[in-house]
């Protein structure tokens, strides 16, 4: 496309990125102003910098928005952009009004000091539950993109999410669980979601970082090939120091504890997995002069979240980090990884297990330790078993094993996590959560595969060690679920009638 002396259309929002380039946070704001605008909108991008040239039609070839014209004056280029296609302009899209950026980071404000744990219902043995997520009905994905592109008002979200929540706990309910989740509604994914609710972090689509690494191309297939969808995946980015001013996940607990009396877990993205998912050198190092400076804060905002939900009653706080297995088994060290979300290249294994290590340790000091829960497993993106990483915990015992957590819930069921004996070498203190059931799978475990499997692992790590799980959530991505909610209610209700046959086979009561 040639320049024009000038746009035939007019904006309906524009802003001055001066001479930031796609690398270096422009791409951060054209997301804050495009956003909000309504399919077909018109974002005028001004800018001073000459790489934009080529990125900017560039961008908007790989993200799906359609570059309508763009001029040159001198040194000044003008990129007039349709968010999606011109032809999906209405007449609503003529009535908006502009989107205001300052371009300054929001003030961090730390509290002086954090509350006490409360008590809570305790978790008995052989007890069941979910990882997290449970399938969105299709309502709750509408919802959820109109509010992330500003077409819904918070309190309308949140009226919307809690009818999603009820249906949710109901299901997990009547499946027979001991532990209740709210099954991550209101999240667009179990990780990135918490970039749109710390300071100073917004989520960018997947597919506005490709123009950042080294081979657009390259990346897009390799996404491609893990059945990724890149252009619905959201991806936290920072552009300041991080703060929390705002609950993470306290609100989903204060709805969740309100319609049952069960014990409530949260599940949380743990520190090292928001690490590795958040330190993009080209978008966070002008926040950061290193990865190690932004794990500090990470640390720090995920200690105020916890404080505050054990404060609150909340039994069990589950934190994720299912990039551990990408560090052992993703092969090369220096290979970029979707692994759950973790673009993030890495080092060699024991200073990325080390690192890892660190930063759960930090987290967790000085709270209960059997309130507090790690869950790991190798991959929950697409039901094709061949994409997901293969390999038995051995090279991970060491670092699980010296985890300050009471509970590690684990990928258990399928082959390709091994044999369960291996975690023999956990501490005695440890309960195991085992993974009973494939969540990937259509197909409905059958029962006597379960009591088998179960009966294993009480032979193995004693009956008031297991806990019973499946092996990750059923919709880890919200708009890329692995199961429907009827087949995800019928593997935890096996699992919850294995669990009541072994209860009353080694005298557990409830």
């Amino acid at each position: 496309m040639q320049a024009t002396d000038t746009h035939l259309h007019s904006p309906d929002s524009s802003f001055d990125g001066g001479d930031l380039d796609c690398g270096n946070g422009l791409l951060l704001l054209i997301r804050k102003h495009i956003d909000p605008l309504p399919r077909g909108g018109l974002l005028e991008i001004r800018s001073s910098e000459i790489s934009v040239e080529e990125d900017l039609p560039a961008w908007a070839r790989l993200t799906g928005n359609e570059l309508i014209s763009w001029t040159k004056k001198n040194r000044q280029w003008s990129f007039l952009i349709a968010k999606g296609k011109l032809s999906e302009r209405s007449a609503a899209a003529l009535h908006l009004s502009p989107v205001a950026h300052d371009g300054h980071v929001v003030k961090i404000i730390i509290p002086s000091q954090l509350p006490s744990p409360a008590a809570a219902a305790s978790i008995a043995p052989l007890s069941v539950m979910g990882i997290g997520s449970w399938p969105r009905p299709r309502w709750m994905l509408q919802a959820k993109h109109e509010h992330m592109e500003g077409r819904l008002d918070e309190a309308s979200f949140q009226a919307t999410a809690d009818d999603a929540v009820r249906l949710a706990v109901s299901a997990q309910l009547r499946a027979g669980v001991d532990v209740v989740t709210d099954g991550e509604q209101r999240r667009d994914s179990y990780a990135s979601f918490v970039g749109g609710l710390l300071d100073n972090c917004q989520l960018i689509p997947l597919t506005d970082l490709l123009p950042l690494v080294d081979d657009p191309e390259e990346f897009a297939r390799e996404l491609r090939a893990l059945d990724v969808p890149a252009e619905e995946v959201r991806h936290p980015a920072v552009f300041g120091p991080l703060g929390r001013s705002r609950p993470l996940a306290l609100h989903e607990f204060e709805f969740a504890r309100t319609l049952t009396d069960k014990p409530v877990k949260i599940a949380l993205p743990g520190p090292y997995l928001l690490t590795r998912t958040m330190w993009l050198e080209c978008i966070s190092d002008r926040a950061y002069n290193n990865r190690e400076q932004l794990a500090t804060d990470i640390v720090r905002v995920l200690r105020e979240e916890i404080a505050y939900l054990l404060a609150s009653g909340t039994a069990l706080i589950q934190l994720d980090e299912p990039v551990l297995s990408e560090v052992v088994f993703s092969g090369s060290v220096s290979k970029r990884s979707f692994m759950c979300g973790a673009l993030s290249e890495k080092n060699d294994i024991p200073i990325e297990l080390g690192f890892a290590k660190e930063l759960i340790n930090a987290v967790t000091a000085g709270f209960p330790k059997e309130r507090i829960a790690l869950h790991m497993c190798r991959g929950n993106w697409t039901p094709d078993e061949s994409a997901a990483l293969s390999g038995d915990y051995t090279p991970l015992i060491d670092t699980l094993a010296h985890l300050n957590v009471g509970s590690l819930l684990l990928e258990l069921c399928t082959p390709r996590a091994g044999e369960m004996e291996i975690l023999r070498a956990i501490p005695d203190d440890v309960r195991i959560g085992v993974g009973i059931c494939n969540q990937k799978h259509a197909h409905i475990e059958c029962l006597e595969h379960v009591l088998e499997k179960g009966e294993r692992a009480i032979q193995l790590f004693g009956k008031e060690r297991v806990l019973f799980t499946p092996d990750c959530g059923f919709a880890t991505f919200a708009d890329n679920p692995l199961a429907s909610e009827q087949i995800a209610e019928q593997k935890l209700r096996v699992i919850s009638t294995a669990s009541g046959i072994l209860r009353k086979r080694h005298g557990v009561s409830h």
